[in-house]
């Protein structure tokens, strides 16, 4: 059975899809930890009433990022994981780090990849005047929000949005996607080749609003 740890700073939404989903779909895995950025992050709340261990490693404490991740080293090999999940983690990881668990981290990023990458994404999204935008589940590499992109959901961009209501939509289908993405990792059907990533037996990798994988 493998194990999951998975890393938040906030209220940790996409953490809940996954532990529900997790329990619900009965995977071969157990969420042995929720580790988090800051201590007061809501979403360690959730985590402790589910009876999943929590440990927070507060950025705030440490005046340089070589320690702050030391201290987060420590804390993920205590649980030793076979997978890593960063729901909502607000940091941004050195290379070091990277390829300590390389091939073994994901990330769910809050636009089409390779658009929009960093911060602010809804915003830009409707600046630009796109009518499609969404969310991507990517292993994570040295390059931000730059890995292999595994699979993508898609939502319209309305006439009447604002970042709030774009954002909702979004999410809404981050949680439907990314539980799916790591039950796929957890099975064992995800390959990766350089720089795409192929899943076994095949199956839709785009998931469209309002529809189930096309």
């Amino acid at each position: 059975m493998k194990k999951i740890v998975i890393l938040i700073s906030g209220r940790g939404s996409n953490m809940e899809a996954i532990v529900r989903a997790c329990e619900v779909q009965r995977w071969p895995a157990r969420i042995v930890a929720v580790i988090a950025s800051r201590a007061d992050a809501k979403g360690l709340l959730f985590a402790r009433a589910q009876g999943i261990a929590t440990v927070a490693v507060e950025a705030k404490n440490y005046p340089e990022r070589e320690s702050f991740e030391a201290a987060l080293v420590a804390a993920l090999d205590s649980f030793t994981p076979d997978l890593i999940v960063l729901a909502g983690f607000m940091r941004v990881l050195t290379a070091p780090f990277i390829e300590r668990y390389e091939n073994r981290i994901l990330n769910i990023h809050p636009s089409l990849l390779p658009s929009f990458r960093g911060l602010n994404t809804h915003q830009r999204a409707l600046d630009a005047g796109i009518k499609v935008h969404g969310a991507t589940v990517h292993f994570v590499n040295a390059q931000l929000d730059g890995g292999p992109i595994i699979a993508q959901s898609v939502v319209p961009v309305l006439a009447d949005d604002d970042e709030a209501t774009l954002s909702a939509r979004v999410l809404a289908s981050e949680h439907i996607l990314y539980p799916r993405v790591v039950r796929w990792f957890i099975e064992d059907r995800l390959t990766l080749n350089a720089t795409r990533v192929a899943l076994t037996p095949p199956e839709p990798q785009c998931l469209i609003t309002g529809a189930d994988l096309i």
